[in-house]
């Protein structure tokens, strides 16, 4: 499950800033739902993935009753937190 599909799936388009806001908010809601009702670890992890890029990710507490997936969660948002401090910004 990678991002374009998961994108495609739940929002109808592989680019988040092409997305209505009203596409949006349904999307998250379905995404939402699917997360909930998931048993497979790995893709409750790409769900929430998405959703954590998206804004709307729920508490890991919540999310990942696991200790493992829990540290494996904090570990995607510190490398995301890094990548965007390395991110070129915008002279603009």
């Amino acid at each position: 499950m990678d991002f374009d599909d998961q994108m495609r799936r739940y929002f109808g388009a592989a680019d988040p800033a092409s997305v209505a806001p009203a596409a949006l908010a349904a999307g998250m809601e379905r995404l939402s739902v699917d997360f909930g009702l998931e048993h497979d670890p790995g893709r409750r992890f790409a769900m929430w993935a998405l959703m954590h890029i998206l804004g709307n990710a729920p508490d890991l507490d919540v999310a990942f009753p696991d200790p493992a997936e829990r540290d494996a969660a904090r570990n995607f948002m510190d490398m995301l937190d890094q990548l965007q401090a390395q991110a070129p910004t915008d002279p603009a």
